[in-house]
């Protein structure tokens, strides 16, 4: 039963009269506007359900839709045409080419200039579907059609408006929030599916950053990254952040870390809030992002020191072995091995690496080799020399911003003073023997293979005369 009352084959013959009769009005204009916008919202209810709704998505209906939407003089008739024209193309792909066909795209670019939530919503939403699977000409949009120019305007106008909201404690309209989630999807869609085009739109990184310094933390119990921050995110991916013009707004001189400090919290907040199966998808742009973050900060900016110290293992932390505790650290090098989120655990990976300054002595002091060796390797890094002997013996690297004399487990990045062994029964001389071979052919293993660079500890004590090998009839005292 369809929501106002019919289904089947009486709801078929009702779409079938209010189409016929919404074409016919282009011809004649028979109809009132009070009748004309009765007609389109029956047939938006109608066609909620596509079940017996066919004529609203065909050639036809597509067309009928699309004039009214585009060519009405009435606001309201335009905005009702519109939203059964949206459904349609949300619920029936193939009607997606049909608008396309009809070249009604640069009409709905020349709406988006409306100062209307609602106009901007509908015009957006009908240009992004335009994206998915159509012959749309994107670049066209953009270089004659100005679809850059209105996406930024209105991007800047939601970045005043939101700055009203916090300064008068005032919370925005549902539409209006409605309408900045379509055009940051659209901006993210178009900037992916047309990158030649992308520095048209980087006059929209200061209103997405003021939008993001703007809007609150969301309250507990709420998906971190729901709309707006996380679309937010997201429309910064393709946006070029390294451009000269937008430094200022990423690093302001009078809080250059302000960005920085948001997108780590919100990160921390993600990596807990959740499901394994959810964070590729909706926290991986978020890594990439902080990662673009420090790779373009000044070099004279506090911003790259407060990034490494804040993604990075504390000294408290290296009282156990790493990633072992509740910090973001401890969750990041988790993640950099989740084997349910394999795009997370790349874009952690290189996270940490580049806030290691890309240097692999410097990535593995300050995560450790255990969690290092699988970046290293995937991207044939060379492992670097001399871990765990000589000076690196004396404690991590200040480059990892967690400077200390104190010696460090090369492997699990652990103080070596704090490391504890679980109690266990005194070995017999055989099981001796064996673990000493094992560790001999251990060691000499990572020495060829540079991990470490000390002398053999077992080859050491034969020659100091403090290994003893057992002669075959050797046994061992009963008590």
């Amino acid at each position: 039963m369809s929501s106002i009352g019919v289904s089947g084959p009486a709801k078929l013959q009702a779409v079938t009269t209010l189409v016929n009769k919404l074409t016919e009005d282009l011809k004649s204009q028979t109809l009132s506007p009070e009748e004309r916008d009765k007609a389109l919202e029956e047939l938006k209810v109608y066609g909620r359900d596509p079940r017996f709704a066919d004529p609203i998505f065909t050639k036809q209906g597509i067309e009928t839709l699309t004039k009214h939407a585009f060519d009405s003089p009435s606001e309201s008739t335009s905005r009702n045409a519109l939203r059964v024209l949206c459904n349609a193309m949300l619920l029936k792909p193939e009607t997606r080419q049909g608008f396309v066909d009809l070249g009604y795209e640069s009409k709905a670019c020349e709406k988006l200039k409306n100062d209307s939530w609602d106009d901007e919503f509908l015009a957006t939403r009908v240009i992004f579907f335009s994206t998915y699977g159509t012959t749309v000409d994107l670049a066209k949009l953009i270089d004659e059609h100005h679809l850059a120019e209105s996406i930024v305007a209105n991007l800047s106008r939601h970045a005043s408006r939101m700055s009203e909201h916090a300064t008068n404690k005032t919370k925005p309209d549902p539409m209006e929030l409605m309408a900045l989630g379509e055009t940051l999807r659209l901006l993210f869609n178009v900037t992916s599916k047309c990158p030649s085009k992308v520095d048209a739109f980087t006059a929209a990184v200061p209103h997405i950053v003021a939008l993001l310094l703007s809007v609150d933390m969301p309250p507990k119990g709420t998906p971190p990254l729901e709309a707006p921050l996380g679309p937010l995110v997201n429309a910064l991916m393709n946006l070029k952040l390294d451009s000269e013009e937008v430094r200022s707004c990423l690093y302001p001189k009078d809080a250059p870390s302000s960005l920085a400090e948001k997108l780590i919290k919100l990160l921390d907040l993600s990596l807990t809030a959740y499901p394994d199966q959810e964070l590729d998808a909706t926290v991986t742009p978020l890594v990439c992002i902080i990662s673009a973050m420090y790779e373009n900060a000044p070099a004279a900016s506090p911003v790259r020191d407060f990034i490494r110290k804040s993604l990075l293992p504390s000294e408290e932390e290296r009282t156990k072995v790493l990633g072992k505790g509740d910090t973001l650290p401890a969750r990041l090098l988790v993640n950099m091995t989740n084997p349910i989120a394999p795009e997370l655990a790349k874009a952690v990976s290189h996270l940490l690496f580049n806030v290691s300054d890309k240097d692999a002595h410097t990535f593995v002091e300050s995560i450790g080799y255990g969690y290092a060796s699988g970046f290293l390797f995937q991207n044939n890094i060379p492992v670097p020399q001399g871990l765990g002997g000589g000076d690196d013996e004396k404690g991590t690297s200040s480059k990892a911003g967690q400077s200390s004399k104190r010696a460090v487990n090369p492997i699990t990045g652990q103080f070596l003073d704090t490391e504890t062994f679980p109690d266990m029964p005194e070995m017999t001389m055989e099981e001796k023997e064996r673990e000493a071979e094992r560790l001999f052919v251990l060691f000499e293993r990572a020495r060829k293979l540079g991990i470490v660079n000390v002398e053999n500890p077992v080859a050491k004590a034969v020659q100091e005369g403090r290994f003893e090998e057992l002669p075959d009839d050797y046994e061992e005292d009963s008590d």
